[in-house]
């Protein structure tokens, strides 16, 4: 959502990683951005501008002058349409030129007529990279505030293995949206995200867990990253990427998680506690594999400690509360008890929402006891709707 209707300059620079860039055209694309593709002529030599053209559904610039292009005379205007450039992959030339401030290529040309940020992720061999000059080159483009992303350490296709290579294009995709959501509602704030259902351990090899995937809370960690937040997102085991430009902590038990968030926020504020968290584990880990025996098996539980009810201070609390009946009327006993500011109530046993959904519909309930009733939507717009609450509690806290 960040990304929509953006204008988003994406260079391409003669490197054996070019290909690579099909990849975040794409997705820059499927986000909502407007990508307009700069393309140097060695670019040309590793992948064709037919490529983005099909991907982008614009034309590629690939000369200063070509009479084809709406940028071909006055072609500082692509550099005044943009709302961030990024360089993927630069190459130790490309890189060179814009220290230096030559404009001899359309791409470096509209780089020194942008107001817009620079991102820059090189590609190159690794003798290349940690070149005096290189590097020096960097530092000077770091000083003007340019983003350096990566590179990334592996093979490279000289033979050898070190570091030059491209970085992930979901962590140059990160860093586009950290840029770009830097000035929103949540700017400077810090705030606490946990996700997926923690495991509490019977033996060795089981463990006691719920269905929950982490959708949820990963989608309120990108969605206030997009808003210019600071996020810290403690998470389960889940079969989600880890999202770029989000510190992420991996735990797996309550008490794991609990330790996690004490120590998360420190400085932070809001906490949205979106995981499922178990109220039981079995009293006692067995040190050695259970064995299967006739008569069944008996496990005695002890409740675990519950992290909102733990973990105090004067900062915005969120909670979830998943039911299967009477949904509105359990979340809004947990309020107090709790000393929550809201609570995201939602029927697990409902079709297209809860765990593992990619949509969700939620009531959010808050403590003056107001209550929204929202429709069906994905996860990522009910992240939005849940942090435009917590944004009004800045703005207008309630009293405790």
């Amino acid at each position: 959502m960040m990304l929509k209707d953006k204008t988003v300059v994406l260079g391409i620079t003669g490197s054996i990683a070019a290909y690579k860039a099909a990849e975040l055209a794409s997705r820059l694309t499927q986000a909502g951005a407007r990508v307009h593709t700069v393309m140097t002529k060695d670019a040309i030599q590793f992948i064709s501008p037919i490529t983005f053209r099909a991907l982008t559904g614009r034309p590629v610039v690939t000369e200063m002058f070509d009479l084809a292009s709406e940028y071909s005379i006055e072609h500082v205007s692509l550099a005044k349409a943009a709302d961030i450039v990024v360089i993927a992959p630069a190459t130790a030339n490309t890189i060179a030129k814009l220290a230096a401030g030559i404009a001899d290529d359309m791409l470096c040309c509209t780089v020194l007529a942008t107001r817009a940020p620079v991102v820059i992720a090189p590609a190159m061999e690794t003798d290349m990279y940690n070149s005096p000059v290189t590097q020096d080159n960097l530092l000077e483009l770091k000083a003007r505030d340019f983003v350096i992303v990566g590179p990334a350490a592996g093979w490279l296709a000289s033979g050898r293995d070190g570091l030059g290579r491209l970085s992930d294009i979901k962590d140059v995709l990160g860093s586009v949206r950290l840029i770009l959501g830097r000035d929103g509602d949540l700017c400077c704030k810090h705030i606490v995200v946990t996700a997926g259902g923690t495991q509490e351990p019977i033996d060795p090899v089981r463990y006691i867990a719920n269905q929950s995937s982490g959708k949820m809370g990963f989608a309120l960690a990108e969605a206030a990253l997009d808003r210019g937040a600071r996020v810290s997102l403690i998470a389960t085991p889940t079969m989600l990427d880890e999202p770029s430009g989000i510190e992420v902590t991996r735990v797996a038990t309550a008490e794991q998680m609990l330790k996690a968030v004490e120590s998360a926020m420190t400085g932070a504020d809001p906490l949205i506690i979106a995981a499922a968290v178990a109220d039981y584990r079995p009293k006692g880990t067995k040190a050695e594999k259970i064995k299967r025996r006739g008569g069944g098996l008996t496990l005695e539980l002890e409740c675990t400690r519950d992290i909102l009810g733990t973990v105090k201070g004067s900062f915005v609390r969120v909670g979830f509360a998943a039911e299967s009946s009477n949904i509105v009327e359990n979340a809004k006993e947990k309020l107090g008890p709790k000393d929550l500011d809201l609570i995201v109530a939602n029927d697990i046993t409902a079709e297209d929402s809860g765990f593992g959904c990619d949509t969700n519909q939620v009531t959010i309930i808050s403590r003056d006891g107001g209550i929204d009733a929202l429709p069906l939507l994905t996860k990522r717009e009910v992240a939005d709707k849940i942090l435009d609450k917590v944004v009004q509690l800045f703005v207008q806290p309630e009293p405790r």
